[in-house]
């Protein structure tokens, strides 16, 4: 008798527990980019953003702890336009040399981090920004977040997405070509949204 009840309060248990459970998204390569600015010649700040970018989501809203693991796909920067314009190459593919991203060397730039939630959701990531071969501490200021049963899949899947900012110098990854007519302040502006089947 008392070995069925604990059994069935087993049971019972086991569903609450897996909810509670870290739940992993994988990063929408559709609808994450992530963004900068950067000072050209103290005139104005030109934008560029990766079109190419892959990871891994994980949230415990319970415990509220989460991770987030992003490969950015370095030979993706998109500044346009990409006409030449009388230039003996576009801005993207001098970006694309050992001046700046020296993609041929370091295909891929990294972000690995862990949350610091306030209330119901992160406003912070405490995390290391891997460029160029050279490692360094970066925080992200989560500015929204938020999770929602996923549209697109009638329900059975669940969607989380977010913006984030913050800022490095590039010149301590040893990105220093051009400073400082073009800045050495890079300003991040982080869109990402992430997907869970159910």
């Amino acid at each position: 008798m008392y070995r069925k009840l604990a059994v069935g309060a087993f049971a019972l248990v086991l569903p609450l527990a897996a909810a509670a459970a870290p739940l992993t998204y994988d990063i929408d390569p559709v609808h994450s980019f992530p963004q900068f600015m950067v000072s050209h010649f103290g005139a104005a700040f030109m934008h560029g953003r990766f079109n190419k970018t892959t990871g891994k989501l994980v949230l415990d809203r319970e415990a509220k702890t989460g991770t987030i693991d992003i490969m950015i796909d370095t030979a993706s920067i998109d500044t346009g336009p990409h006409e030449l314009a009388g230039r003996p190459r576009t801005r993207d593919d001098h970006l694309r040399t050992p001046d700046f991203f020296n993609v041929k060397e370091f295909p891929a730039m990294t972000y690995k981090g862990s949350a610091k939630w306030t209330g119901e959701w992160p406003t912070e990531v405490q995390g290391q920004l891997t460029l160029l071969g050279v490692t360094h501490p970066l925080r992200l200021t989560v500015v929204h977040m938020n999770c929602v049963p996923d549209p697109r899949t009638k329900g059975k899947g669940e969607l989380c997405g977010g913006n984030a900012t913050g800022s490095f110098k590039r010149s301590d990854f040893g990105m220093k070509f051009g400073i400082p007519a073009v800045g050495d302040e890079i300003r991040l502006q982080v869109q990402f949204e992430a997907l869970r089947p159910l």
